[in-house]
């Protein structure tokens, strides 16, 4: 099954979960299971709210629905970014369930690089410090699939935009994963990114954008799908934030009073 399946989030959703294993590398519990329903079946990430570590500037056991509600404003773009995600119930509880993305090899969307200025078809980050006193230039590339990450990380003011968070397939989409710490109410952009800091917004981007202030209305769509995942407050600043980006039509620029860059990148 494949990330555009119109059955794929009813099969994560009502199917049932079987535990394969533990992915490791993951911060918080993150489980490798396959789901069946209906004689479909499927690879999926299970993250469970009890396996969650507490974070300072985001709520106890909220993790898993800000993925969810991460998934409901790509879909609401049109631009299918995330994965298909939902809020259940699974083997250890309620938790985040999203569809296992096989990655297709050799896709370079991220370089260091000698010089003061990236090669064309690339974009600055920042430099880096690489060893020995040396430091090179972090690039990314200037994929349009990217820049469509960009404009969606913005709107749930993702603050953990990393290279490993970048998933492209054989098909030629890409997608975004790890959306836990997003929808906060305080600018926490945190991304790799950057390169259209200041840049306007392309006409398609704005449109979208147009779009989403329609579905985030208080009867619209989109605040209903959001209503169950995240806040209140939350979906208020997620208007906040597109209202901001449509009135200054650029992607917007690093703040001053958050790191703007993840660490470690990837």
């Amino acid at each position: 099954m494949t990330a555009t399946d119109p059955a794929a989030a009813e099969l994560l959703a009502r199917g049932e979960l079987t535990v394969r294993g533990r992915i490791r590398e993951a911060s918080n519990a993150a489980l490798y299971c396959t789901v069946t329903y209906e004689g479909r079946e499927a690879a999926c990430v299970y993250k469970p709210v009890a396996g969650e570590r507490p974070l300072w500037d985001f709520p106890d056991g909220t993790l898993a629905g800000r993925e969810a509600a991460a998934y409901e404003v790509s879909r609401a773009t049109g631009w299918d970014l995330v994965p298909p995600t939902v809020l259940r119930d699974g083997p250890y509880g309620e938790g985040m369930c999203q569809l296992w993305i096989e990655t297709a090899p050799g896709a370079e969307l991220l370089a260091l690089v000698d010089g003061e200025e990236p090669e064309p078809g690339w974009k600055a980050i920042g430099f880096a410090e690489v060893g020995e006193g040396r430091t090179a230039l972090l690039v990314h590339a200037d994929d349009e699939r990217l820049r469509r990450l960009s404009v969606l990380d913005a709107v749930i003011n993702n603050a953990d935009r990393k290279g490993g968070h970048l998933l492209p397939t054989a098909d030629g989409r890409l997608y975004g994963i790890d959306h836990g710490v997003t929808f906060n109410t305080e600018n926490k952009l945190r991304t790799l990114l950057w390169g259209w800091a200041g840049e306007p917004l392309p006409q398609e981007a704005l449109d979208v954008l147009a779009a989403l202030t329609d579905a985030l209305a208080a009867s619209g769509p989109l605040t209903a799908a959001l209503t169950p995942l995240i806040t209140p407050a939350e979906i208020d600043a997620t208007r906040a934030r597109v209202d901001s980006l449509l009135a200054a039509r650029t992607h917007p620029e690093p703040g001053t009073d958050w790191p703007a860059i993840p660490w470690p990148p990837v």
